[in-house]
């Protein structure tokens, strides 16, 4: 019986030490993520995980690194691309708190069914993933993007979430924000974008490796044309 008993001590300690050791990591990281996204209202994000990935993947294929990138600030950045932008990923974005319930609900029915997923995220949901995670499409990290979503709609603005969007959203291959799009396919600043122009480059962020706007696919065309009409309906941002 005492053999049993102390067995039984040995057992509960160690769970109690595991148990122990879990609770400090989870904590540490509740800690260092509220830090984290505190100090990026201020800061601008110098580097994604993508970015990195990214050039990792072109360092693989003999490729040189590439990394085009120009921080603008919100109110510098033509009204047509924030619009643009809005109108193709997410027409509710000021007035949804970081998740589209019907649009995640249709996602789930279309996945459910085998069909392909589409918009099932919101710009703060894809701001959270670029910034924050890596990408990818497990359950893991769409926990992970929930809980940052969460994080980023408490303590920033609606402003300061499309700033870092458009800030850090890839764009082209090695090309980041749309101050480098603008400059890499229109050559001129992104605070002179033409409506056109705007919603061209918006039509390609579903996979601007594969599409460009300087090089649209009837599809592409398509796209711009529904993103010059919700843009119509959409009117200003307010900021």
């Amino acid at each position: 019986m005492a053999k049993v008993a102390k067995h039984r001590t040995k057992k509960k300690s160690l769970l109690q030490r595991i148990i122990g050791v879990v609770t400090k990591i989870f904590v540490y990281f509740l800690l260092v993520s509220v830090i984290w996204v505190f100090a990026l209202m201020f800061i601008n994000p110098p580097i994604t995980l993508l970015m990195v990935l990214r050039n990792i993947e072109r360092k693989s294929q003999g490729k040189p690194f590439k990394l085009e990138k120009h921080w603008v600030k919100v109110g510098d950045i033509s009204d047509n691309m924030k619009r643009a932008a809005v109108s193709a990923e997410d027409q509710l974005f000021l007035k949804h708190n970081g998740f589209d319930v019907k649009a995640l609900e249709r996602a789930y029915e279309n996945n459910a069914k085998g069909k392909k997923i589409k918009g099932g995220s919101t710009i703060s949901q894809q701001t959270a993933k670029n910034v924050f995670l890596w990408p990818g499409r497990s359950y893991i990290r769409k926990g992970f993007e929930a809980y940052f979503t969460v994080l980023i709609e408490l303590f920033w603005s609606k402003e300061r979430i499309l700033e870092v969007y458009l800030n850090v959203i890839e764009m082209g291959d090695g090309i980041y924000g749309a101050e480098a799009a603008s400059q890499a396919y229109y050559h001129k600043s992104c605070a002179d974008l033409t409506k056109n122009q705007a919603a061209l480059i918006a039509a390609c962020f579903p996979n601007p490796i594969r599409w460009s706007p300087n090089n649209a696919t009837p599809y592409i065309r398509h796209r711009q044309y529904l993103i010059l009409r919700n843009m119509r309906r959409l009117g200003p941002l307010g900021f």
